[in-house]
């Protein structure tokens, strides 16, 4: 009912309630005898004339209930009454000359089959927007590392860049999530502060980063580690203790810390935040290098930098090729891909040295679905391929990485990608942080596996200058005598003859073939010692 329709109501009844309770007029002498409520003509129901009702008194219908207090003559403002079976019908009043009122319709019915459930979009785990806002906060904090052009491109017909994260301060692309991670978090928890329990590339950017924000860290960290490492994390500012004799052990008693005192423990995995800060580097690439054709990303870890990257890239351009490479004797993500769904551990006994960091991790749900969305290829590379492209590094960029940082120039080395040649390939170059000794062991073990380096055993006769005319020989060939041994043998059949072993170093592959031809001939007993 609108509003017209309510004061026309209003004022039609007020009117009526007036006429109704006005002062009576003064009652007839015949009236005065009888009430007008004992009348016969206000019997309602069925009766004889003349006699009493047989139902008693009824009034509107109704028996035994008291008659309403009200004269017949003002029952005519009501409408008229008839006695119909002791029924009474009320005739509705017309009026004359008012506006016709238009009722609003009342809502249609809907049955219940009419209703359907409309499936709400997905949210997106990792939008663009996301990776574009860690951009923005982290620019101060983050130096833009560069992507120049290799000196390699030439050597294996491709141009390629390669994106240099092991610029950072502490070696690692991981410090871009980590810094967007700890600036996302609560003032009252940036307050109470955080702690991490592994040694590793996240570990520390959470120390290095921490410090700089003000936020109290604190590093747990197993007997086992090497006091290099620990003094790295002091450098820091962190607060290093050393607590268990595995990782296992630093990791309970550091949940048990941040449990007791409130500290936020920090652990690498598929956080929303650490991802778009990691996926900053998909935005960096694109911007440094003009019509990039494929990108080639280490899968190491928890997969966070493959998943984010590949989000950012793909958003700026779905024809640009990601390619996840990740080690062969830890195949994580390409089993997964094959069985549908993220594998918590695979039986596998990879080098613990070179891939320790790698194996402790998981890969998540939410970074399995995006890599399955967005990677176009894994591949798997070998442990060999990746010393090798150590090696490269250190020769043709004078740069020092680890095993993680050179899984993408390494698949490039071992011939996996014959389809980018002639284009424009973007490698990430991850991480940079391994102790020296083990560094040098693998610096040794590539030149080997690069023919490089090459041990040879050859016997010799007891004759004075023997020795001489092999180590002239040798200077003759142009290659570096590494170590030579000299040891005399007690079998009879090799009387008055020496063995001597010799470790040599070669130009390039062709310059180790040409010393195996020349000294094959010339001692024709010479044998080559397994790599």
């Amino acid at each position: 009912m609108n509003f017209a329709a309510q004061m026309f109501y209003s004022s039609y009844l007020s009117e009526r309630l007036e006429r109704l309770y006005s002062p009576r007029p003064a009652l007839k002498a015949s009236e005065e005898k009888d009430p007008f409520w004992q009348r016969d003509e206000l019997r309602l129901g069925p009766s004889q004339p003349g006699g009493p009702s047989k139902c008693g008194h009824v009034s509107n219908g109704t028996v035994c209930r008291k008659p309403p207090l009200i004269e017949p003559e003002r029952l005519k403002d009501f409408g008229e009454e008839e006695l119909l079976n002791g029924d009474v019908r009320v005739l509705g009043t017309k009026v004359v000359g008012g506006s016709e009122i238009m009722l609003m319709e009342p809502r249609k019915t809907r049955r219940i089959s009419e209703f359907r459930i409309v499936p709400r979009p997905l949210i997106e785990y990792l939008r663009f927007e996301d990776i574009s806002a860690a951009a923005f906060r982290i620019q101060t904090g983050i130096q833009k590392t560069p992507c120049t052009y290799s000196r390699l491109s030439k050597q294996y017909g491709m141009d390629i860049y390669l994106k240099k994260e092991h610029l950072h301060y502490t070696g690692s692309v991981k410090e871009r999530g980590v810094l967007y991670l700890l600036t996302s978090l609560t003032q009252a928890q940036q307050r109470k502060g955080v702690i991490v329990a592994s040694d590793c590339n996240f570990s520390m950017a959470v120390a290095h980063h921490a410090v700089e924000l003000k936020i109290p860290v604190f590093v747990i960290m197993p007997s086992c580690c090497s006091s290099p490492r620990l003094r790295i994390y002091r450098d820091y500012g962190a607060m290093v203790i050393s607590y268990g004799g595995t990782s296992h052990d630093s990791q309970n008693h550091a949940r048990h810390l941040a449990t007791e005192n409130g500290y936020l423990y920090l652990e690498e995995d598929e956080n929303a935040a650490y991802l778009a800060g990691l996926g900053t580097v998909g935005i960096e690439i694109y911007e440094q290098v003009s019509k990039l054709d494929a990108v080639v990303i280490p899968a190491a870890g928890q997969y966070g930098l493959l998943a984010a990257t590949a989000a950012a890239i793909k958003h700026l351009n779905s024809q640009i090729l990601v390619i996840g490479i990740e080690p062969e004797g830890f195949p994580l993500l390409l089993q997964s891909l094959k069985t549908n769904g993220p594998i918590k551990d695979i039986h596998s006994n990879p080098n613990k040295k070179l891939y320790g960091d790698l194996m402790e991790r998981s890969l998540g749900v939410n970074t399995f679905e995006l890599a399955k969305k967005l990677v176009d290829r894994v591949i798997s590379v070998s442990e060999e391929d990746s010393l090798v492209a150590m090696l490269r590094f250190q020769e043709f960029e004078r740069s020092t990485v680890d095993t993680e940082g050179a899984m993408g120039l390494a698949a490039i080395l071992a011939g996996q990608l014959p389809e980018l040649k002639g284009k424009k390939v973007a490698v990430v170059v991850s991480s940079a942080n391994m102790e020296l000794e083990l560094m040098r062991q693998c610096v040794d073990r590539a030149l080997v596996l690069d023919d490089r380096v090459s041990k040879f055993s050859v016997q010799l006769g007891e004759w004075p200058g023997d020795m001489a005319k092999l180590l002239d020989f040798l200077s003759r060939e142009d290659v570096r005598l590494l170590d030579v041994c000299h040891r005399r043998q007690s079998e009879k059949s090799d009387l008055f003859k020496a063995k001597v072993e010799c470790v040599v170093e070669t130009r390039d592959k062709t310059q180790s073939a040409q010393l195996r031809k020349a000294l094959s001939e010339r001692y024709p007993s010479i044998c080559w010692l397994d790599r």
